[in-house]
């Protein structure tokens, strides 16, 4: 019998699987595990960016108004067990080591990738422990991703951009086309500000799918600091959220939308409550999260252009008091880095990159080439979480951040936690 331990091994050995299209495999391993996914009552995310945060608020509003809700995210930071959660708490190793041991054998036979093994914990899971509302955000795409073999109340689509486009595709409407695979017939279809070319083809979908598209654009109305949403004759201001942010506003009324016209959900003081406490009710990290006050260090798990544009807003306001603005930067190669890195160089005094020893990271000597092409004198680390503790013994008037893949924003927070 495997240990807890050993039954983490046995699932990131899966990743020597690597990521394969298709949903036969998933769905002949679900189909043996008695098909828990279509006991549950769902509600599915996707998109590029935002996903884990409107899932953690849809999450967090039902907690507040009373629900047993379940939570799938991915990836985690520092511990597997985060990437499920009920009502906030973490999934008990004891389950996870009872299923691998349990279905070891049809984990082989299947040949069940990583996330395909999560997803069907996941699932598994809050069958089990009997939740009102699991929350499952995609993990790459849509269409064929493992977490598109459910029956969803609902179907939320944050945001659409170009990414993973050698997989997804090259323009923003075939990426809509791979985000909008989880709408199914007849369904209700929640979409957040999307570019024009990709709107279309969700509601091209939609109309294919006789599902009900909710556009966020139609219900809000959005100020400086605050977006109004409106609920038919009713309406509510949204000045802050558990996360730090003036996107967070827009994942929260897209997430309190959803809710109100999937479930009939006016409930106000709910919707309030779990649009603020969403970080205590969903455990979510690296989303500008503040890692510590003085002096500040700030970590967010910006991976793309438009995620890095959401953070240097927030950044422009948190940090313009700092005397010296230090960044650590790590991202996988197959980002636009010169992009990002271009956006970052207005906000930055110091640039230091690291990486970890994983095959899509780009290396540090990779990211200092394409820094030092936009005029960016890039500085190597090799231990980002000893440069950290140092900085915050320093008490300077100094800031720093982390930017970047949250697989690489992990491994500095799970060293930090061993020094």
């Amino acid at each position: 019998m495997m240990n807890y331990k050993e039954s983490l091994e046995k699932i990131y050995s899966l990743k020597q699987m690597g990521m394969k299209l298709g949903l036969e495999n998933i769905k002949n391993f679900l189909r043996f595990l008695g098909n828990p996914q279509l006991e549950l009552k769902t509600i599915h995310v996707a998109g590029s960016n935002g996903k884990g945060s409107t899932a953690s608020f849809i999450a967090s509003i039902l907690k507040e108004a009373g629900f047993n809700a379940g939570l799938f995210t991915s990836p985690h930071f520092v511990d597997y067990s985060e990437r499920f959660r009920i009502n906030g708490d973490m999934i008990e190793p004891e389950f996870i080591t009872r299923f691998i041991n349990e279905y070891e054998k049809a984990i082989n036979d299947f040949h069940i990738t990583f996330f395909e093994i999560s997803a069907a914990i996941a699932f598994t899971y809050f069958k089990e422990k009997k939740v009102d509302f699991a929350v499952i955000e995609t993990g790459l795409g849509g269409r064929l991703d493992a977490t598109n073999t459910m029956n969803p109340s609902a179907e939320v689509i944050t945001t659409i951009s170009l990414e993973h486009t050698k997989i997804l595709g090259e323009s923003l409407s075939e990426i809509a086309v791979e985000k909008g695979g989880i709408i199914k017939e007849n369904s209700k279809v929640f979409t957040g500000l999307l570019p024009e070319e990709a709107e279309k083809e969700i509601k091209k979908i939609c109309s294919e799918k006789n599902s009900i598209l909710f556009s966020l654009k139609n219900f809000i109305e959005s100020g400086a600091d605050f977006v109004k949403l409106n609920f038919d004759s009713k309406n509510i201001n949204i000045y802050k959220t558990g996360f730090i942010g003036r996107h967070q506003l827009n994942n929260a009324a897209l997430a309190a939308l959803a809710l109100n016209k999937t479930l009939g959900l006016y409930n106000f003081r709910a919707i309030n409550s779990g649009i603020l406490n969403v970080k205590k009710n969903s455990g979510l990290e690296g989303r500008f999260e503040i890692y510590n006050e003085k002096p500040l260090v700030i970590f967010d798990s910006a991976h793309n252009r438009e995620g890095v544009e959401a953070f240097v807003d927030a950044f422009a306001v948190k940090g313009e008091n700092c005397r010296r603005r230090k960044l650590i930067f790590g991202a996988m190669r197959d980002k636009k880095l010169e992009g990002i890195l271009s956006l970052l160089k207005e906000y930055f005094d110091e640039f230091y990159f690291t990486t970890i020893d994983f095959h899509r990271a780009a290396s540090i000597n990779e990211l200092i080439e394409i820094a030092e092409a936009l005029g960016i004198k890039g500085i190597p680390l090799s231990n980002p979480a000893e440069f950290i503790n140092d900085f915050i013994q320093s008490g300077k008037e100094d800031c720093l951040a982390a930017v970047g893949s949250i697989y690489i924003l992990g491994e500095i927070k799970f060293r930090l936690r061993e020094i």
